[in-house]
């Protein structure tokens, strides 16, 4: 879990507004031309622009185009998923997870993966899924939740969760799998995921 950002996907697929510059931004960062990507984002996102906001994030937290710096990161991670930026929510969970750029907080990570979980998040999912499955950061041992949440991750393409779950399975019973099946066909994004299961808690 220490290197929980080391398989992020940093060119993430972003939304297109119609909004001067920020094109440009985006074709420069795809390009790795990362000083005019940064020229051209920095001032939308102290604009306000939530989409700028996540990339100069992004930016500071890789060192592209601006020396590395994780407070920056964080500060520019924190306006972007308070907006409802669900791959912000994604990275400043990662970073309270880690204790980069800001005090180390479990509580807090958890609440962000949350937030981007919910929202249909793959990577989230899969990461919540690794906390439920094996009690980390302070989150319960429950093998269906941990089923649900890479369930849904592997439907949308998470590999890593696919693989996860192939190998709970095995630790599993009968009406935990249905119970685990059963959860994930119900969920739709923007619900609420549950805290716990009634035949998976405690694990095995």
């Amino acid at each position: 879990m220490k290197k929980i950002l080391l398989g992020m996907t940093l060119a993430m697929a972003v939304q297109m507004p119609a909004v001067a510059g920020y094109k440009e931004g985006i074709a420069a960062y795809t390009a790795k031309n990362y000083v005019v990507a940064m020229r051209e984002l920095k001032p939308l996102a102290k604009a306000g622009l939530t989409d700028a906001q996540y990339m100069v994030g992004l930016m500071y937290y890789t060192g592209r185009g601006v020396p590395q710096d994780y407070r920056q990161s964080a500060a520019w991670q924190q306006i972007a998923a308070g907006k409802g930026k669900a791959d912000a929510q994604y990275i400043l969970g990662s970073m309270y997870y880690t204790g980069q750029g800001v005090p180390q907080d479990y509580a807090l990570a958890v609440s962000w993966f949350r937030k981007a979980a919910e929202q249909g998040h793959a990577e989230a999912q899969y990461l919540l899924g690794l906390m439920y499955r094996h009690h980390a950061g302070g989150m319960p041992r429950d093998l269906v939740i941990a089923y649900m949440l890479w369930n849904l991750a592997a439907a949308s393409g998470s590999s890593n969760a696919f693989d996860q779950r192939t190998a709970l399975v095995k630790h599993m019973n009968k009406a935990q799998i249905e119970e685990g099946q059963a959860l994930s066909s119900a969920w739709r994004v923007g619900m609420a995921l549950p805290a716990s299961s009634k035949t998976g808690a405690d694990g095995e």
